[in-house]
């Protein structure tokens, strides 16, 4: 996607929230350290419950000890760790259709009492700097960009020489935040805790 094809009402509104982050809290890593960065463990379960999804017990038993675990650590194995979305090729190759990446969503989301929210906060758990959060919540504030929303954030992020991205690495600096949580992990505080902030009653 190049910036020709952003819609405009998406970075403006995503510039809004980011510009209004008025709670950058609870702001969590650490499902990419090295010795468990390509699979996931009961820390990383765990921790995706504190944003309100549970994975069912059946499949996290199968990630933990099954082969849905080992095809999980496969793909996770080919998406990189090192980049921020920001620094991807310009054609997005990492999070575009049929990458390593949207391959292990697809496969959560495949399997049964897992849905798109739930794949998503898993890998965006094990990417932090590559893959953001999109829930019902960013959906509502952002609405469903198309193609999808990593390649229009990751278009925005690259948006006039990466303002976007530094915007968010001054309101990490700004509020304290240590440099080891990712630039999107702030945009995933600021879009969600701004969106709610306005009162707004998101579809569940």
């Amino acid at each position: 996607m190049s910036s020709a094809d952003l819609s405009r009402p998406f970075l403006e509104r995503l510039y809004a929230l980011v510009a209004d982050a008025r709670a950058i809290v609870d702001l969590r890593g650490g499902g990419d350290r090295p010795k468990i960065a390509d699979r996931i463990t009961a820390e990383d379960l765990v921790a995706v419950q504190t944003l309100s999804v549970t994975v069912p017990a059946s499949v996290a038993l199968d990630i933990l000890e099954g082969p849905l675990g080992a095809r999980l650590s496969g793909l996770l194995h080919a998406i990189p760790r090192d980049i921020n979305m920001v620094d991807a090729d310009a054609d997005a190759d990492v999070v575009a259709d049929g990458s390593p990446a949207d391959q292990a969503w697809h496969l959560l989301c495949d399997q049964y009492g897992v849905d798109w929210v739930i794949a998503g906060k898993l890998l965006a758990r094990k990417r932090p700097r590559l893959l953001p959060v999109y829930d019902k919540v960013v959906r509502c504030a952002l609405g469903r960009p198309r193609p999808s929303f990593w390649l229009a954030l990751h278009a925005a992020l690259r948006e006039d020489g990466a303002a976007l991205h530094r915007r968010l690495l001054e309101l990490r600096r700004v509020a304290g935040v240590p440099e080891t949580v990712s630039a999107l992990r702030v945009c995933d505080v600021a879009v969600g805790m701004g969106h709610r902030a306005e009162g707004h009653a998101c579809p569940r």
